[in-house]
């Protein structure tokens, strides 16, 4: 069960997009910055998510760190917001990124995710704006092609009961509680592509993303998710640069800390039983 959704009067939520940066990679230092087709990797990321249209505002979402400046120049430069907050606990910097906003709903787009599909983003946000549920993506996507639509007061509660301060994979507070709604949405079986990797973590990673771009930036920048499926399927060679990375990617996420909660309290009751 999940909380009761407050609607407001005569219109639709306040939605936008939060793109979930860090200028602090360990793997692969500096990704945030890094050169591809003239432009950084976090440019291109933002020329991506401008193509979706269900979102009223879009918002970089990082940290006060004296390093994230340069991301917050860089939002200022390509026409988006910027949002500075807490350095280890994203969770509370949606959250106070959205009451900053107005926003009532929003997708998080991660700053590795350079090929997160625009088509996705109107979806989460627009399944959002239909009131069933807290927390939703897209099925059987690539990885890194989806974005996570998250619900503002959903997050409000997440905040008062999680145990953590560390929340750098925090999807589990919305899927494994048994207090929220989640979903999945379905899309074009072209995409339904899980064995695809498009998340940049490591070098290997990078020489993926350079292939690809090369292949498809200069003829048309705005090019389509499906598109680079296809390219892929034809040309495994590319697909093999970044496969193997995989596995070390899967074990960072099994070993990051779990969404752990309060010890029970009535106000865990109470979203138990679908109140506010």
């Amino acid at each position: 069960m999940g909380l009761a959704r407050r609607v407001r009067p005569g219109g639709k939520m306040r939605s936008a997009v939060f793109l979930s940066i860090r200028n602090k990679a360990t793997r692969l230092p500096g990704k945030s910055l890094l050169p591809l087709r003239g432009m950084t990797t976090t440019e291109h990321l933002i020329e991506r998510i401008k193509l979706a249209s269900e979102p009223d505002v879009v918002v970089m979402t990082t940290s006060t760190h004296r390093d994230d400046a340069v991301l917050a120049e860089m939002a200022a430069k390509n026409g988006i917001r910027c949002y500075r907050g807490s350095e280890e606990d994203k969770l509370c910097r949606y959250l106070d990124a959205a009451d900053a906003f107005g926003i009532e709903v929003f997708a998080v787009v991660d700053g590795d995710d350079i090929l997160c599909e625009p088509a996705c983003i109107d979806k989460v946000l627009g399944a959002l704006q239909e009131g069933e549920v807290d927390y939703v993506i897209c099925a059987d996507m690539p990885v890194g092609a989806t974005p996570f639509g998250v619900r503002t007061e959903a997050l409000r509660h997440v905040c008062r009961i999680k145990a953590e301060g560390d929340t750098e994979v925090w999807g589990g507070y919305f899927t494994e509680t048994g207090i929220f709604r989640s979903a999945t949405i379905e899309v074009d079986p072209v995409l339904r592509r899980p064995d695809l990797r498009m998340t940049l973590d490591y070098d290997e990673d990078y020489a993926f993303f350079r292939a690809v771009f090369d292949h498809f930036y200069d003829e048309n920048p705005a090019f389509r998710l499906e598109d680079v499926i296809r390219f892929l399927d034809d040309h495994p060679e590319v697909v093999a640069l970044n496969r193997d990375v995989q596995v070390l990617y899967e074990e960072g996420i099994r070993v990051a800390t779990p969404a752990r909660l309060k010890r029970k309290t009535a106000d865990t009751d109470s979203a138990q039983a679908g109140g506010s």
